[in-house]
């Protein structure tokens, strides 16, 4: 497997992706204000706090002044300040939690509504896994990075105050510890640049995982069809323990230059201050015990939170990772195409016409070239070839699936770029050969959850298309459950639901790629009845499989190699003795000797 490729942020970039997820937190702005008056009273008493013991051992105890009301003035004040404390942690958790929440929800929100707007090129270079990989883990890596900005922003404050708590105390004793913020610093950009690089790497080997992963599931039935569990096992071994030894180069490299680094720079801060604090008593003879109190306690308090800044910075670090993977997919170009801004024309009669079509997927390997055909209302055109021929796309223009831009495509005269694409997909009902149904019931699958359509017009349409059969034969009809995929059903009953659901929206142009190719001679033969019908009065396009279906075609166009190499109706193509005349040949020894019917199963 190619290795995956890795990506470094400089200041500026990192900087840039930490603002593109601020944007996101903009709807819920006075939440984040909120939190962040809360925090800073938090953090305000906490620094404050030892002040409290300090003047209580200088002015009383060392004095041999303290009272009992005196201790227990002090005592129900310190506890007051305390109490305050907690509930203002209590709050400033309580909205921070609740908007970074809301901003992941925003963030996973438009993420799934660009994913609805790409283009079908996107997804023919994008793993499934992979997009879901965005949607899912790199947003719950944001969520954890919105918890990490609470932590470091908490940091700050803690570190403001009582650096300025310290400094009122005893500005000598402060410089020692801010001797050794550099140093810090120093750790920390050492830190960022070597952790952008692990990160980018398990992310990305990540994302091969749940891609291998999502790919194995959608395809089991032809991994154990064809014995392929233990390659398959095998290639998912070796991406997992990818991401292991990226996950222990990350574990090994916190350890070396987070928490432990910064526990060993509090020990010598504290050490120094003990030392200083014992000379002046070797020297002077006198040292203010709460004042000692005061700065050992500020040791801990000081250096905590930059301890925990800095384990923060591992998941920062993968924060800025995951903004970045969210922000490619988000600034995406690879969109569905659109209809002209002005355009606004609609199909009426169904009269197609195609001029000079050239087409191609990657921009440039041509599958299309110079195709030209004209189908009248009403009339049914069929499009047979090989494989890789192109039939399938030219259905996948006409639909607005992919863009052209070379040559025209008109239907009642009117350029296909000035139509709405909803308009136009409305009014062009089209049936793949692979039917796919949604988690929910039969009568949902039919109207497409478009509660416009009445239970009697869905009824009138599976009827129509002799679906009503099976349908009825359920144990709860219309309303009987569909599972994920219509995995209970056959494909027969799939297909025969999905030309119910074409059929429901009373299309002008029907437009079927091997919609027959996966159903049995029985079921076909119930369904074809159906599509006779529904041809009346419409103008077709049929990708056919079985060239016995479309001899009453008005027109057949034969393919080859993306050129229209013949057309005509199928007595002509007969007569011309050419590439449709073998075709047909060869089906029809086939259907013979049963070696169709083989082929096909």
């Amino acid at each position: 497997m190619a290795a995956q490729k890795q990506t470094t942020f400089s200041n500026k970039e990192s900087w840039h992706i930490l603002l593109s997820l601020l944007r996101f937190a903009k709807p819920y702005k006075f939440l984040f204000m909120f939190s962040f008056v809360f925090l800073a009273l938090s953090a305000a008493i906490a620094a404050y706090l030892p002040i409290i013991i300090q003047r209580y051992i200088d002015t009383y105890l060392a004095k041999g002044s303290a009272t009992m009301e005196i201790t227990v003035r002090v005592v129900i004040f310190y506890g007051v300040l305390t109490i305050f404390k907690a509930g203002f942690s209590y709050i400033k958790d309580f909205l921070f939690n609740t908007a970074s929440e809301r901003t992941v929800g925003n963030i996973r929100n438009q993420l799934y509504e660009k994913v609805g707007l790409l283009g079908m090129r996107y997804f023919d270079q994008t793993p499934a896994g992979t997009v879901v990989s965005r949607v899912t883990n790199d947003t719950e890596t944001i969520k954890e990075f919105w918890t990490v900005f609470l932590n470091i922003s908490n940091g700050l404050f803690n570190v403001i105050s009582i650096t300025i708590a310290m400094f009122a105390l005893n500005w000598r004793m402060a410089l020692v510890f801010l001797l050794f913020t550099p140093i810090i610093v120093w750790i920390a950009g050492i830190y960022r640049k070597k952790s952008t690089l692990v990160y980018s790497r398990m992310r990305g080997v990540l994302s091969q995982l749940n891609a291998k992963l999502s790919e194995s599931i959608s395809g089991m039935s032809i991994v154990q069809k064809y014995h392929q569990e233990e390659r398959l096992i095998g290639e998912f071994d070796d991406i997992n323990q990818e991401y292991v030894a990226a996950r222990r180069s990350m574990y090994s490299m916190n350890a070396l230059l987070l928490a432990p680094a910064i526990n060993v720079i509090e020990s010598v801060a504290l050490v120094a201050v003990l030392i200083i604090f014992g000379y002046q008593d070797w020297s002077q003879n006198t040292v203010d015990i709460g004042l000692v109190y005061a700065f050992t306690a500020y040791s801990r308090s000081f250096f905590q939170p930059i301890s925990q800044m800095m384990n923060s910075l591992s998941s920062l670090q993968d924060g800025i990772v995951s903004g970045h993977r969210v922000q490619e997919l988000l600034q995406s170009e690879e969109l569905a195409p659109q209809s002209n801004s002005e355009g606004n024309s609609l199909v009426t009669e169904g009269h197609i016409r195609v001029s000079n079509l050239n087409f191609s997927y990657d921009g440039k390997k041509q599958v299309l070239r110079n195709i030209n055909f004209e189908v009248n209302p009403g009339e049914t055109v069929a499009l047979v070839g090989q494989t890789g021929s192109g039939k399938s796309s030219i259905i996948n223009v006409l639909m607005r699936f992919y863009d052209y831009h070379e040559g025209e495509i008109t239907i009642d005269g009117h350029s296909l770029k000035d139509m709405p694409i909803e308009g136009l997909r409305t009014k062009m009902g089209l049936v793949l050969q692979d039917s796919f149904l949604f988690y929910g019931t039969i009568a949902d699958n039919i109207r497409m959850y478009n509660e416009n359509y009445t239970e009697a017009e869905i009824e009138q349409a599976a009827e129509f298309v002799y679906a009503d059969d099976f349908i009825l034969e359920m144990e709860n009809g219309y309303a009987s459950k569909v599972i994920e995929r219509g995995a209970s059903l056959s494909a027969g009953e799939k297909q025969l639901i999905s030309f119910a659901r074409t059929i429901l929206r009373s299309p002008r142009i029907l437009i079927l790629d091997e919609a027959t190719a996966n159903i049995d001679t029985e079921t076909e033969e119930k369904i074809q009845k159906g599509l006779a019908n529904m041809r009346k009065g419409r103008t077709s396009l049929i990708i056919a499989h079985r060239l016995s279906t479309i001899k009453d075609a008005n027109k057949i166009l034969v393919l080859d190699n993306g050129e229209i190499v013949e057309q005509g109706t199928h007595d002509e193509l007969i007569d011309q003795k050419g590439t449709y005349y073998d075709m047909y040949q060869l089906q029809t020894y086939q259907e013979k000797t049963g070696e169709l019917e083989t082929y096909e199963q």
